[in-house]
């Protein structure tokens, strides 16, 4: 067993940590990075080859900034490192919800962002929609937004360049290393894990679906992991060539959680699409990660047929992924209430990739600065007031 010291522990190294590592690393913080895994991995959140990025975010216009930066940061690293990690093909967002009372559809929300945030779009009729893309079924009266500046990550391949990149400027790792508990001691937070103590000075907790289990139940409440599903199916020989050249793109049909998708362009001849359900709550540490393939024609059948052409549903494969939901669907960025060394970096709640990089350098501000240049505010605990308290009391 070892014990081993840190100005600054991040703990959990995923979109969130990888991005903080090298944010703090690059101003030369002594930095040592935690993860059970070894990232890029396929156990958490920032894996599945691609993830969709956009500047009008239609959960609000506190998330705008971020993306904005965020898009800044990954060209940075593009021209630094060569590596391709941002492809911006477009973003469409598609919308046939059914009319109710007082309630703005997808298209509505995600203009009304883009209006307030300056993001360059159009609005598309449905003729021009399926002139453009003949692999997309619009019908009449279907709204459809545009937005150039949008485009998908590569997961996989972010975590990794911003982890070596961190390495390069000092920072140290200790993968494949399992934390058991956070312990605040007055000057300094001890951490234990199955290969050691470590004491660090300031901790980020960026575990995404383990961060319950180490942040007590006044946290863990609002915390709650889910099993989602990516799948890939092939295109049919008569599929439209322009798959290939496709935005990415969310369609959303109806108001409930299983009521849309999102997907991307062709890649070797797939196309990868998936909906973030958030319903199937599950334990990290044990839940099935295999998938069948009656879930990819089940979802085939209730999302995508009739709205999307070319697809093979008799040629998939799938892939499970954790969405970490709080319960507004927000981001936590906040002490932890028992001791204000401990940063909470966590949940994404599912549409965190896109910010991840803006969080990072946000984060690396607030710890070594004393205030982040953009605004965190939004995603205090504060917001849920004794929420926390009263679903950890009943638990």
């Amino acid at each position: 067993m070892t014990r081993q010291t840190a100005d600054i522990v991040v703990l959990g190294l995923g979109a969130m940590g990888s991005a903080t590592l090298f944010q703090l690393a690059s101003r030369g913080a002594d930095v040592l990075g935690i993860d059970q895994f070894y990232p890029p991995h396929e156990f958490g959140s920032s894996h599945g080859e691609t993830r969709v990025t956009r500047l009008a975010v239609a959960e609000g216009t506190a998330l705008a900034p971020l993306v904005k930066r965020s898009h800044e940061v990954w060209k940075e690293l593009e021209g630094r490192t060569g590596e391709s990690l941002f492809g911006q093909v477009g973003f469409l967002a598609v919308s046939s919800e059914p009319w109710q009372p007082g309630a703005a559809d997808y298209v509505a929300r995600t203009r009304a962002v883009a209006e307030r945030s300056g993001v360059r779009h159009e609005l598309i009729n449905a003729v021009e929609a399926r002139r453009r893309y003949p692999w997309l079924n619009v019908a009449e009266g279907d709204r459809v937004y545009f937005e150039p500046e949008g485009g998908y990550l590569h997961p996989e391949r972010c975590v990794a360049t911003q982890l070596r990149r961190a390495t390069e400027a000092g920072a140290r790792l200790a993968l494949g290393t399992r934390v058991e508990a956070i312990l605040p001691r007055g000057e300094h937070v001890e951490i234990r894990s199955d290969k050691g103590t470590i004491q660090a000075g300031r901790v980020v907790v960026s575990a995404g679906a383990w961060a319950g289990r180490l942040l007590g139940p006044h946290v863990s409440a609002l915390l709650r992991p889910t099993r989602e599903i990516l799948h890939w199916y092939d295109l049919e020989p008569s599929a439209p060539a322009e798959w290939g050249r496709a935005p990415v793109y969310i369609w959303s049909y109806g108001h409930g959680a299983e009521e849309g998708f999102y997907g991307f362009p062709a890649k070797d001849g797939t196309v990868k699409l998936a909906h973030g359900e958030k319903t199937r709550a599950v334990d990290p540490d044990d839940f099935d990660r295999s998938s069948e393939e009656a879930e990819s024609r089940a979802f085939y059948a209730r999302s995508i047929d009739g709205r999307l052409k070319g697809l093979r549903v008799d040629a998939s494969r799938r892939k499970t992924c954790l969405y970490t939901v709080s319960p507004d669907g927000g981001f936590v960025i906040d002490d932890w209430p028992e001791s204000e060394r401990v940063l909470i970096v966590s949940p994404c709640s599912g549409h965190g990739f896109k910010h991840s990089a803006a969080i990072g350098e946000a984060v690396s501000q607030r710890l070594l600065d004393g205030a982040s240049r953009i605004d965190l505010s939004s995603f205090k605990l504060s917001r849920f007031g004794d929420r926390q308290r009263r679903i950890g009391a009943s638990r």
